[in-house]
């Protein structure tokens, strides 16, 4: 019984360690390279929203999406307002 007992064990240490690396290459890829998440909502907001928007509600928002967020508060509204509004409500 000892026998088979030793030889599960170091089956299931096999499989353990093989997995271990490919779910650690997973997740060094998934932190280098950020993706674009979409969410089940739209952001409706308009122009004045984004000009007034604090910035902590812009970093929110650019994250939720998986955008960046490095910047100034201008430059994030210029962002926001570039990725989610469209060309006519830019102006």
């Amino acid at each position: 019984m000892s026998r088979i007992m030793s030889w599960v064990y170091a089956a299931r240490c096999a499989v353990i360690g093989a997995e271990q690396p490919q779910q650690q290459q997973q997740r060094v890829i998934s932190k280098q390279f950020d993706h674009f998440q979409m969410p089940l909502h739209y952001p409706k907001y308009k122009r004045s929203d984004y000009e007034g928007m604090a910035e902590w509600k812009l970093d929110c928002l650019l994250k939720e999406y998986g955008l960046p967020v490095a910047g100034d508060v201008a430059q994030k509204r210029k962002f926001a307002m570039g990725a989610f509004l469209w060309p006519s409500e830019m102006y």
